[in-house]
């Protein structure tokens, strides 16, 4: 295993509860697990977080109230983001914003994604988006 050069740590109420939603509703996998703290490991297609369940960490810098994260959301680039939506549905998980095309100015060149909002259990807010290639500035 490989870690990223940047992997996002969120503290989290419950562990399970996030294990649950991360793994089986979006597809991450598991790379490895801890006590004490509890604390896990998770990737998808190259994207890895962290994710612990300690209240009493020295690395808080506030209280835990939810919605966690608050003035950051953590983008994640997937192959196919109508898969995540549709698990989503299924588990009657609701959206923050719904999957929509977005273009963004990118220097000459207006960068398209594919892209939906949800927030985990806790409330950190996850931006998922697939790539839709570019075009050059101003064609619409």
């Amino acid at each position: 295993m490989t870690f990223n050069k940047l992997v996002p740590e969120l503290n989290v109420s419950n562990l399970e509860k996030s294990l649950d939603f991360y793994i089986n509703i979006l597809g991450f996998k598991l790379e490895y697990k801890r006590n004490e703290p509890e604390f896990a490991l998770i990737s998808r297609e190259g994207a890895q977080l962290m994710l612990e369940e300690n209240p009493n960490s020295p690395w808080n810098t506030g209280a835990l109230d939810y919605p966690r994260g608050r003035g950051i959301n953590l983008q994640i680039t997937v192959s196919d983001v109508h898969l995540l939506v549709k698990a989503l549905e299924k588990k009657s998980y609701p959206l923050k914003l719904p999957l929509k095309d977005s273009y963004y100015h990118v220097g000459d060149l207006m960068v398209g994604c594919r892209e939906f909002l949800v927030m985990d259990p806790d409330g950190y807010l996850l931006r998922f988006s697939q790539e839709l290639g570019h075009r050059p500035a101003g064609e619409e």
